[in-house]
């Protein structure tokens, strides 16, 4: 299947090219700049090392997209989503989590409005 030709990064005066928005190297710190400044220092406590252990566990046992799954796509899960939010009252139970790929996980969360609600 043909890809979109690779973009400038969006860093001012990065000229690396990338699929995404920003470069590898400036993608790291702007997820570091978003959660530390932007992301709710609540939310920041609910993932510490022990969601990391928890994350790598469950993506190891499922590999694959669970969402990508359901239409016949075989895509590797790259992040775990909470599918009730802990915000909202949801566990780190296997129950409540489901591995994604990137896109699925962005477009789950642009549509329940949670890291890029309007404050």
């Amino acid at each position: 299947m043909p890809r979109k030709p690779k973009r400038p990064c969006s860093f001012p005066g990065c000229p690396e090219l990338t699929d995404g928005r920003y470069c590898d190297m400036h993608q790291r710190q702007m997820d570091a700049y978003y959660n530390k400044y932007e992301r709710d220092p609540q939310t920041r406590k609910r993932y510490d090392r022990r969601w990391k252990r928890i994350r790598d566990r469950y993506i190891s046992e499922h590999s694959l997209c669970e969402e990508c799954q359901k239409y016949g796509r075989l895509t590797p899960a790259e992040e775990v989503h909470h599918i009730i939010p802990l915000s909202k009252g949801g566990t780190n139970a296997d129950n409540n989590l489901m591995s994604l790929c990137k896109q699925c996980h962005s477009s789950i969360t642009a549509r329940e409005g949670e890291r890029w609600a309007r404050r």
